[in-house]
């Protein structure tokens, strides 16, 4: 990234007063939420995404950036080399072709068919329109994020938002898309003319703070750990993906001895049943001193949201892992507001009263015998991870259009294939 681009993109983690933030439940509150906003862009629309399938809420997707590009909009779709690569040929024909600029993050070539680029991956789930709304979560753009899916469908969450912080979204993602591209882009700041929203909160106090490689490795942790610090009453974490560093870890137990109730709501009903194991590793230092753990069984858990006393939440794509806190790029909104507080609180008390298996300890204890010293070493993993995670190196991101995708190559990392004509 040249010396001027950054300069005229700087990202630095702000405050900003007076947001509506509307909280978002599942793919049922989100996709016809983003599709009508994307429908109503007059200028500009931005999106990263970690995923997106070509299901019915890919072509779904498609539809609305095809429609809003040939209205004249700007539309930039970036997705991840690796989370997004089973895209077809004519998918991607037709979305390039209406003028989407689509690119994708950290492109690798395949090795003997197997995708290479396994880490530090764009993992964040923004979309920014006209500069004046704006949504972060941990949706992706597929079918599974929807009930109708079926017993697999993942339970999740994201946050709509209007006011000031869309400026720094906005920033921040047209600092990722200059990484590797030197066409003019509109640098506007946050508009007011933005419909009002059925918020949750109408006066919010709203920062973003992102996971990146360079220069802010460890900003979505620092704020967990001093929001668990300042702890004197309750703490909900409602995480996928649960192994975090010692650091958290210790915050976590530190605050449940002086006092604090911490419900932690972890997966009962795992996508990836391996990450189901390494968080359970963890159970019993954390249940002996009174942190609460529920599994929540109807459905896997996708969500990466907490709060904190009576007045911070955050909601994003950072999960209190070794890859979101160590490696992938990631987005959070750390949201400073009583109301959405309770909106959030109520929904998540009413998962741990109704939808989730309480852990006790002596449940933990079952096989610790053998488990004793994979936890050993475990900790010990945690406690240096920071450190070792050092070596893997932090290359530059690099982004890859698609404009002059062919049948016979497959650029940006994706398995372009085309699909048989009837």
């Amino acid at each position: 990234m040249s010396a001027a681009s950054r300069d005229a993109l700087p990202f630095t983690e702000q405050w900003r007063e007076g947001n509506q933030v509307q909280l978002l439940i599942n793919g049922e509150d989100f996709f016809p939420s983003v599709f009508e906003a994307i429908g109503r862009a007059r200028e500009e629309v931005l999106l990263e995404t970690f995923i997106v399938f070509e299901d019915e809420v890919g072509r779904q997707l498609q539809a609305v950036l095809v429609a809003a590009a040939r209205r004249g909009v700007r539309v930039e779709m970036l997705v991840d080399g690796y989370g997004t690569a089973d895209l077809s040929m004519p998918f991607l024909r037709h979305l390039v072709n209406a003028g989407v600029h689509v690119q994708a993050f950290d492109p690798q070539p395949r090795f003997l068919g197997m995708r290479t680029n396994l880490f530090r991956r764009l993992h964040r789930k923004v979309v920014v329109i006209d500069g004046e709304v704006g949504y972060v979560g941990g949706i992706n753009y597929s079918a599974d994020h929807l009930a109708s899916f079926g017993a697999m469908a993942k339970q999740d969450y994201a946050v709509k938002v209007i006011g000031p912080i869309v400026g720094d979204l906005h920033r921040a993602t047209l600092a990722l898309l200059d990484e590797s591209s030197s066409l003019p882009r509109p640098r506007a700041p946050w508009r007011s003319r933005a419909e009002p929203i059925d918020a949750d909160s109408a006066q919010a106090r709203v920062l973003l703070s992102i996971r990146d490689n360079q220069e802010h490795t460890r900003d979505i942790e620092q704020h967990y750990l001093q929001a668990l610090e300042n702890a004197r009453e309750r703490v909900i974490i409602a995480n996928a993906y649960f192994f975090p560093g010692y650091r958290l870890l210790r915050a976590l137990r530190d605050a449940a001895r002086r006092g604090v109730k911490i419900t932690l709501i972890l997966q009962g009903m795992p996508d990836m049943p391996l990450v189901r194991l390494c968080s359970r590793l963890l159970y019993n230092y954390l249940l002996r001193d009174g942190v609460q753990i529920h599994e929540y069984c109807d459905r896997p858990l996708h969500g990466k949201v907490a709060i904190v006393d009576r007045d911070w939440a955050t909601v994003g794509s950072s999960n209190l892992d070794p890859l979101s806190l160590s490696l992938n790029l990631e987005a959070n909104l750390v949201i400073r507001d009583a109301a959405f507080n309770e909106r959030l609180y109520q929904h998540l008390h009413g998962l741990a009263s109704h939808s989730c298996t309480a852990i006790s300890q002596q449940t933990a204890l079952r096989g610790y015998w053998w488990r004793a010293p994979l936890i050993f070493v475990t900790f010990h993993f945690l406690r240096h991870f920071p450190a070792w995670v050092g070596f893997i190196p932090a290359h530059s991101p690099r982004l890859k259009p698609l404009l002059d995708v062919q049948p016979a190559c497959t650029p940006a990392g994706l398995q372009l294939k085309e699909e048989e004509t009837p």
